[in-house]
């Protein structure tokens, strides 16, 4: 009898399983005490497939798994068979070489990823005779800087070789591959005028019905794919895991474009990320010193 006794008490392989361990069957458990609150279930994290294409033409891949924009990268060349240093950058939902569509540090849950892939390498001689060329770097964090914008009459903007969306490769034989954009916006600041330099650019590969465009992207910082407010994103993190969060308010992009603003016209560059993190900063400081002390933080990070 009592060796009967003990084969009833072990669960069936098939039983209800807590945390590993088996549970006896027909055994409920004890309800919450009075006043506390039931325990919620976890909630289930839903799996993150991103549709993918080479901008200047593809069959369809799909992504998933990467916490940031390197894993990304990874995950794309992968798909498609290239290394991941071919990508220059990415657009959202458009295969064109255009700025207001650039993928910065958060994607729509919907979003389609075209990546922008390394086309013909060029060099040209620029004479620095004002003090600012008139181009706006950023990069697509995995080492690549490329421009962004070209303010109109500029010195830049009247050599027709140079284009939105060439990446900066060399200045004057001098790579600059893994450089962050703000080391290269400094370079190109502290060149001395009068005297010739040269930019080896490498433009980012076509489809025939790209070919000849060149495009000068808006002083405004884009959306950056990100969804409308109430929509989740997922927020690619300079530092630390990827977040799925809900997409930033009207008010908080409002303020992200205008600190967006201020880096172009003190620093040269343009970096969402970095401006939508320096808005969260601000929203999280109690006051004003405590706000320095996050922000330089912040720019470690990025740094």
């Amino acid at each position: 009898m009592r060796r009967a006794g003990r084969r009833g008490r072990q669960a069936p392989e098939d039983g209800p399983m807590e945390n590993g361990v088996g549970q006896e069957p027909g055994v409920p458990e004890p309800p919450p005490a009075e006043g506390t609150p039931a325990p919620q279930p976890p909630r289930a994290r839903p799996r993150l497939v991103f549709r993918t294409q080479l901008a200047h033409g593809s069959p369809t891949g799909r992504i998933e798994g990467f916490t940031n924009v390197k894993e990304l990268y990874g995950k794309i060349a992968e798909v498609f068979s290239i290394s991941p240093t071919e990508i220059l950058f990415c657009t959202l939902n458009t295969h064109k070489v255009d700025m207001q569509k650039l993928l910065g540090g958060q994607i729509g849950l919907e979003d389609f990823i075209f990546a922008h892939v390394r086309g013909e390498t060029k060099e040209v001689e620029v004479t620095k005779t004002e003090d600012a060329l008139g181009l706006t770097i950023t990069d697509n964090g995995a080492g690549y800087a490329f421009i962004k914008r070209i303010k109109e009459g500029s010195i830049i903007n009247r050599i027709q070789t140079v284009c939105v969306g060439d990446s900066i490769e060399a200045i004057n034989d001098h790579t600059i591959v893994g450089c962050r954009h703000y080391e290269v916006a400094r370079m190109l600041r502290e060149l001395p005028r009068a005297q010739p330099f040269t930019l080896r650019l490498v433009q980012p590969k076509k489809a025939f019905d790209m070919i000849g465009q060149r495009t000068r992207s808006s002083s405004k910082c884009p959306p950056e794919g990100r969804a409308s407010s109430g929509k989740e994103t997922l927020r690619l993190r300079a530092q630390g895991l990827a977040t799925l969060q809900e997409g930033p308010s009207a008010l908080e992009e409002e303020a992200a474009r205008r600190v967006d603003d201020l880096l172009e016209s003190y620093m040269g560059i343009r970096d969402c990320e970095l401006a939508a993190t320096m808005v969260e900063t601000a929203k999280r400081s109690p006051g004003s010193a405590a706000l320095a002390r996050s922000l330089d933080s912040v720019l470690g990070e990025f740094a």
